[in-house]
C-alpha cells in the first residue's frame, strides 16, 4: 500500500522511495528505469506483465505529467485486455490504492516532473 507521495518521494509500506517505482502486490522495484526518461514503452513494463499478469495498470506520469505513454504501449495493453489508467502521480497513487486487493493491479510511477 502506498502511504503518500510528494515530488520525488513515495512512501510504500513505511519505506521511502526516491527513484521511479513499479509495484505489484508486495513486490516493489524502487529503482525502476525506462528506456527513455519521459516515455513509457512496451519493454519498460513487459517483464512485469509476463510475470504478474495484471488486469489493471496504473501509470503515474509525474507531478506535472511529463512522462507519456507511447501509443504502441496503449495498443499492446489493449490487445492483452489490460485496463490502463494514466494520471499525474499525485492522483495515480490514490487510484492504485483503490484497486489494490480488488484487482491484480500493477503500478508504475514517475516521481518527479
Amino acid at each position: 500500500m502506498i502511504e503518500s507521495y510528494r515530488f520525488g518521494t513515495m512512501i510504500i509500506s513505511g519505506n521511502s522511495c526516491t527513484s521511479d517505482v513499479i509495484i505489484f502486490g508486495e513486490i516493489v522495484n524502487a529503482n525502476w528505469w525506462r528506456q527513455k526518461g519521459h516515455e513509457l514503452s512496451i519493454p519498460d513494463i513487459s517483464d512485469e506483465i509476463d510475470e504478474f499478469k495484471p488486469q489493471v495498470i496504473v501509470v503515474g506520469t509525474g507531478k506535472f505529467g511529463m512522462m507519456k505513454v507511447l501509443p504502441e504501449t496503449q495498443r499492446f495493453l489493449d490487445a492483452l485486455q489490460i485496463q490502463l489508467i494514466v494520471e499525474k502521480t499525485g492522483q495515480a497513487w490514490q487510484t492504485f490504492n483503490r484497486f489494490a486487493g480488488a484487482e491484480k493491479v500493477l503500478g508504475a510511477f514517475h516521481l518527479t516532473c
